[in-house]
């Protein structure tokens, strides 16, 4: 078949590959000048089945609240449009603890299986980027610690490897954690790993044109017609290219390209920021990657870099950039990592929007228009989940029952979520 993918971030260059080896005749339309520009240039690094969880969950709203005025709040509310309201209260419908159970459920089945998917084309293909094994949460309290056992339960159920520790058993793995933060306990994943997921991708891209895929740059699309729903039209007086498949991963731009279709898909804009700098002195920077519960920030290891990444933030635009947002990610290097990086010297200073959906998974599939396929909506997960989904989508395509169960990561669950 011939077959268009929108976008190039990671989740459309793992798509268009994984359609590329099937046999199939594969175009790639993004409109930026090179891939990996958006949410997958400066993510956090942080490949975690244990951590792919939706924000949608008991309490949740309250724990916004509780923050909302602190100086150092995970989460920030910016100028919100009617959009960000509706979606916040999409969000809170989908916070009770049954919907909460199975949306957890399906993103850590996605994430497990994205998991090894990662690692079988990283080993086969060879795929040098930057990596490291295994990945901890850091929990300042014994309050954070009772706050994780459900979470714990879910992942035990699932059979998903993790330990939880002991501080000095959490130093051992990362000596460099600094002695006088307060530390009651971690929780170990020494199965995730964490990595440079813009190298990555640009590494899967030329193995994607290696297979003959076409990868056209600086060329945005218009929204889909509904006459002709597989035709791609770079101007609307534009005669277009007919496809006999389309794939929309364009990020938070795939909403309104599929609008004309009749699909009202809410996604949000979650913006995160992230900062980077060459290591100072290896002995104190992390190993791998370690995540801030208390904060949410992630403090990982890329190669001879050190990258603190977190700071949500609802409403506002990608282009302005919170100075207290900012500060909280020194703030959480200097607690856990202090000296580690060269934070005086060349720092980069990243903001991106992540593209979320109310509930937390993504949606994988069909979209009900007959050759219009969705991979799209993967907020924070999106490096985590991004192979599995790729192939699952590939594997649909092509007529086939994917090796993962695609329940509950359809388009379909919205509408009984109304």
């Amino acid at each position: 078949m011939k077959v268009a993918v929108i976008g190039a971030g990671v989740i459309g260059i793992t798509t268009a590959y994984e359609l590329a080896t099937q046999g199939h005749q594969v175009s790639v339309f993004e409109r930026n000048g090179a891939a990996a520009e958006e949410c997958s240039f400066s993510n956090t690094g942080v490949a975690s089945a244990g951590y792919a969880a939706p924000w949608a969950r008991p309490g949740m709203f309250k724990h916004v609240l509780t923050h909302l005025w602190q100086r150092d709040t995970p989460l920030r509310i910016s100028k919100l449009s009617m959009a960000d309201w509706r979606w916040l209260w999409q969000m809170r419908k989908a916070c009770d603890s049954t919907t909460f159970a199975r949306n957890r459920e399906s993103m850590l089945r996605l994430a497990e299986y994205s998991s090894h998917r990662m690692r079988t084309l990283t080993d086969t293909l060879n795929l040098e980027h930057e990596r490291s094994q295994g990945f901890m949460v850091l929990l300042r309290s014994e309050r954070e610690s009772r706050l994780m056992q459900d979470s714990l339960k879910v992942m035990r159920d699932a059979g998903l490897s993790f330990k939880t520790l002991s501080a000095e058993e959490a130093r051992n793995i990362e000596p460099a954690l600094k002695p006088e933060t307060a530390l009651a306990q971690a929780i170990h994943f020494p199965e995730d790993e964490v990595g440079n997921c813009r190298q990555f991708a640009l590494l899967l891209k030329n193995e994607a044109e290696s297979l003959g895929v076409k990868f056209h740059f600086n060329t945005p699309i218009e929204p889909l017609s509904s006459a002709q729903p597989k035709t791609i039209r770079i101007a609307k007086q534009d005669l277009g290219e007919k496809f006999d498949a389309v794939v929309v991963c364009a990020g938070l731009a795939s909403a309104q390209l599929v609008r004309p279709l009749g699909l009202r898909i809410p996604l949000a804009a979650v913006h995160g920021y992230a900062i980077s700098a060459s290591v100072r002195e290896p002995l104190d920077a992390p190993r791998s990657g370690v995540m801030d519960e208390q904060y949410k920030v992630a403090i990982s290891r890329l190669g001879q870099r050190v990258r603190v990444s977190g700071g949500s933030e609802i409403g506002g635009n990608a282009s302005r950039h919170d100075a207290a947002s900012i500060k909280t990610l020194y703030r959480v290097l200097d607690d856990w990592f202090p000296g580690a990086a060269r934070t005086q010297d060349s720092m980069q200073v990243w903001k991106g929007s992540r593209p979320m959906l109310p509930d937390g998974p993504p949606i994988l599939g069909a979209s009900g228009i007959s050759g219009v396929w969705l991979n799209l909506g993967h907020g924070a997960s999106g490096w985590t989940l991004a192979c599995g989904s790729a192939r699952a989508v590939a594997d649909s395509i092509n007529g086939k029952s994917p090796d993962i169960d695609l329940q509950g990561l359809g388009l379909e669950r919205l509408h009984l979520q109304r």
